[in-house]
């Protein structure tokens, strides 16, 4: 009873808000890749190239902030280039993802063993500094919300407001809508399909790039081969799980974050590990399953022309 307990307490709470961090983000970032009719299955690769330029920028200018502005970018350009393929060449997108998360891999691994001359790892870096807002802090019991904690989740939290609102209340949000179920249509009506097509990547690949930069320079100090660990697939599915909308892929990543605090929460208890580490997953599946033939993709998906 008393570990069922822990799992709502405030410290729990909090851990969850910080796992569900990485996940909101590069959920979004599958939203606006996907209602923009590419494919998200690279973003595994967008949230490591993210994670390792957010090291090496803070490595090279001894910043916390100045190495997630790096990794924002390097996922950035990452995204224009796998656009460049699934858009200009019109490249099969599912092939272009899984490059996209094989290159990320072999690349990263390399850019390692070049600049601290490790194999799988690197050296600590300047981490993104915690802040705490005046006021809210002394706030009972919720002050702990607000006490010492990054920057990255406020701002992930403020990027899901924004955009709901701009998909939802205005022009740009009305084109994507037109470009996610009928991108001929609105070509005829003269919106320049392929400019928003490039622009979403660009969004979509320094969003996932944040995500990245937030397990290596927030929640770690160093870049550890593959750090990323399935979590841009589990934003996926939580973009699938949320309807491909921004608060039903916040949602999503919110229980997906639950279920990794339950897979904490049981290492303390005589589990096998094995079960523990595959409990997050395995709850993805099955929500899945359960609720994932409800969600409409948008029909212009994968669809370019």
């Amino acid at each position: 009873m008393t570990d069922l307990l822990n799992l709502f307490s405030i410290d729990n709470l909090l851990l969850i808000l910080r796992l569900a961090t990485p996940l909101i983000l590069v959920a979004l970032s599958s939203t606006i890749s996907e209602l923009a009719g590419i494919i998200s299955l690279g973003t595994e690769g967008l949230m490591l190239i993210g994670a390792f330029g957010a090291v090496a920028g803070s490595h090279y200018t001894g910043s916390g902030a100045a190495g997630m502005v790096i990794g924002m970018a390097s996922g950035a350009v990452m995204a224009l280039l796998f656009a460049l393929l699934c858009i200009h060449f019109k490249s099969n997108q599912t092939v272009c993802g899984v490059g996209l998360n094989l290159f990320a891999s072999g690349v990263t691994a390399v850019g390692t063993l070049v600049i601290w001359q490790k194999e799988g790892i690197s050296e600590q870096v300047t981490q993104l500094g915690s802040i705490t807002i005046p006021v809210l802090c002394r706030i009972p019991i919720l002050g702990r919300f607000f006490t010492e904690q990054s920057p990255i989740i406020y701002l992930t939290l403020l990027l899901c407001v924004l955009i709901w609102y701009v998909l939802k209340y205005t022009k740009t949000g009305l084109r994507f809508k037109a470009i996610s179920m009928h991108p001929v249509a609105a070509r005829s009506a003269g919106v320049s399909v392929n400019r928003y097509r490039y622009v979403a990547l660009a969004v979509s690949g320094a969003l996932a790039g944040m995500g990245g930069g937030f397990l290596s320079i927030v929640q770690n100090d160093v870049f550890v081969k593959n750090m990323v660990a399935g979590r841009g697939f589990l934003g996926v599915a939580a973009n699938i799980f949320g309807g491909w909308t921004a608060f039903g892929s916040a949602g999503a990543s919110f229980i997906f974050a639950f279920a990794q605090s339950v897979r904490f929460n049981m290492l303390k208890a005589n589990v096998p590990d094995q079960f523990v580490q595959m409990l997050p997953y395995a709850i993805t599946i099955i929500a899945l399953v359960l609720f994932g033939k409800r969600s409409k993709s948008p029909e212009a998906l994968g669809k370019i022309k």
